[in-house]
């Protein structure tokens, strides 16, 4: 298959979306960590986030009208930086789609969006140390995992 770029148009999710992005995340969790979600929770949080754009935005690649990749933005407060920083989550683009700079493609409108903001201050995601293949993507366009080490605790 040969994709075109200009035929990939990126843009906000809407209520429309969210079936196809409820389902990636199924398939993401899946694919990269060996786990079952539940499909009501995961669709309850996708609508969460359609519903209450405060809390941060989905954007979907979409391909001669279907969704073929989504990711989702939250936003951090920086006190060191007097603005948001802008968290890249759920990266999914669908196994036929990659390798053709879907990805790439998003992250870089998300880029523009921060650099022309008076608000936004960067781009941040986090990876699973597995995902190699991940990881070579986001160095290939330029991000950097040098500064922080992620840590956590989940319920």
């Amino acid at each position: 298959m040969t994709i075109n770029q200009s035929n990939i148009q990126i843009r906000k999710g809407i209520s429309k979306d969210k079936n196809a992005i409820a389902s990636f995340q199924l398939k993401m969790a899946w694919e990269t960590e060996l786990l079952e979600l539940d499909l009501g929770i995961v669709d309850a949080g996708v609508q969460k986030i359609i519903d209450e754009p405060v809390r941060g935005s989905y954007w979907v690649a979409e391909y001669q009208g279907q969704v073929v990749g989504s990711l989702l933005v939250l936003f951090e407060w920086s006190d060191w930086r007097n603005g948001e920083v802008l968290w890249i989550h759920s990266v999914y683009i669908t196994p036929e789609f990659r390798n053709f700079g879907i990805f790439k493609k998003m992250y870089l409108q998300l880029k523009n969006l921060v650099e022309e903001s008076e608000n936004y201050r960067g781009l941040r995601l986090y990876v699973d140390k597995t995902n190699q293949n991940a990881q070579k993507v986001y160095k290939a366009i330029g991000m950097t995992n040098e500064h922080y080490e992620l840590f956590e605790w989940l319920k």
